[in-house]
């Protein structure tokens, strides 16, 4: 029987930054990072990688809530040969979890319009979008959505 419960962790170290990264990159080309970007990135954000086995399979990152609002973003990524087995669904949870435990009373993604997978799957959770753009010498828009509450 295969086990299908993902190892969610933080981090540590530059090996599993650059998981992260190729997590990222993969899903998001437009925003490729380099190590150095990722690192910078982990300094500010939580961000997690998933494993099954030794298998990654995808990473998340929570931004903290910030403003009046308490306003945190929730980032789930799966890379495409582990889509549609629930993975998604695993790191969404945890996001929220993290999120929950750092007190957003908000809380918001941004998923690139021709990922219309990422698209579907918040859409389905209850996230509405309020805002796209374009970014400088970017062509395909971004999207940001907000979950109702």
């Amino acid at each position: 029987m295969t086990d299908h419960r993902l190892r969610i962790e933080a981090p540590t170290g530059d090996a599993m930054l650059e998981d992260w990264r190729h997590v990222h990159n993969v899903i998001v080309p437009p925003a490729a990072m380099s190590l150095e970007d990722v690192r910078e990135r982990d300094r500010r954000y939580h961000l997690d990688v998933a494993y099954l086995g030794d298998a990654l399979v995808g990473c998340t990152t929570v931004r903290p809530p910030t403003g009046d609002t308490a306003t945190a973003t929730v980032i789930a990524r799966v890379l495409p040969a582990h889509r549609g087995q629930g993975f998604g669904e695993q790191l969404y949870a945890h996001g929220m979890e993290r999120a929950r435990e750092l007190g957003a009373r908000v809380v918001e993604t941004v998923v690139l319009e021709s990922n219309t997978a990422g698209l579907r799957f918040a859409q389905a959770r209850g996230f509405v979008e309020f805002e796209r753009y374009v970014l400088p010498g970017e062509s395909v828009p971004w999207v940001e959505l907000r979950l109702k509450s």
